[in-house]
């Protein structure tokens, strides 16, 4: 009865999209099928990338084996940190992850912290292993996103745009329904639908043209750890504007600031500096050495 997902003003109509399936009687979240298959991808993409620019792929493939795991460990824990009302008397539901609960955040400071670990202990430029391993982190995060899309989560205030996406009220968390979203309530064959902004679409597609500026500038960089402050201010860039229109953002305590915008506006300004202070210094060795 909720399983319709619809977008209106393109004419997409999407009748059963399921929460899960059942593989000999056991379910399997398509949320977790998706993240998987993003981390996949993002390690063919690394390693790829790795054996282009003379590296030895199998290097990152143990690299990207440890980054996955932690970074998943990194994702539950930012997530339950922020949203500690949700666990504080039930601890046992922290460890359940197959209805989501996954901040990507979290996961990018996991993975970030292993590569760090991984170069230190393998005496390897954490800067170089930034640069190659944020392609395939950018690719994970663009497939990644669409596990939210079948968990019917991470959308923004009601819109009549576009990519206005139209969902069941009894398939979403009521608390993450809005006044305007019950304003502009429409009933469709008996149901009752919100009509809501698909953030987890416009990261997705945002991530999609960070993607593309990465390639090129991995071809042309001028220092190591280019690649990954423009990874930085990328996302970032695109994360401080989703997050302002999503309904579930995790909140810092007291303060009510959203955890990741705050963290997004932070990761750009530095970032940038530091991507000033790079040119800066690439230009003055060329200039010396001319």
């Amino acid at each position: 009865m909720d399983m319709q997902i619809y977008f209106p003003h393109l004419g997409i109509r999407l009748e059963h999209v399921g929460k899960t399936f059942s593989i000999f009687g056991f379910p399997i979240a398509y949320y977790g099928v998706v993240i998987v298959c993003g981390m996949l991808l993002a390690l063919a993409l690394v390693m790829r990338e790795a054996k282009r620019s003379g590296q030895d792929p199998d290097l990152y493939y143990n690299m990207g084996l440890l980054a996955i795991l932690f970074g998943i460990i990194g994702a539950r824990i930012y997530y339950v940190v922020f949203d500690w009302n949700l666990y504080k008397d039930n601890l046992l539901e922290i460890f359940n992850i197959r209805n989501g609960g996954l901040a990507i955040y979290g996961g990018v400071i996991g993975g970030v912290l292993t590569v760090f670990a991984y170069a230190k202990y393998k005496k390897i430029s954490f800067p170089l292993l930034a640069d190659t391993a944020c392609i395939g982190l950018v690719l994970g995060q663009i497939v990644g996103r669409w596990g939210n899309f079948f968990n019917r989560e991470a959308f923004g205030e009601y819109t009549d745009g576009l990519l206005a996406m139209q969902l069941p009220v009894s398939a979403v968390r009521r608390h993450e329904i809005t006044p305007a979203m019950w304003e502009h309530v429409e009933n469709i064959g008996g149901v009752d639908f919100i009509q809501v902004s698909p953030t987890f679409l416009y990261e997705s597609l945002w991530n999609v043209a960070v993607l593309a500026m990465l390639l090129v500038v991995c071809r042309k960089k001028v220092f190591d750890g280019q690649v990954f402050l423009c990874y930085l201010i990328g996302y970032g860039l695109g994360r401080l504007w989703i997050e302002g229109l999503r309904t579930d953002q995790l909140l810092l305590p007291v303060a009510g600031i959203p955890v990741s915008q705050l963290l997004s506006g932070c990761l750009v300004v530095v970032s940038t500096l530091l991507m000033c202070f790079g040119l800066a210094k690439w230009r003055r060795a060329k200039k010396n050495a001319g």
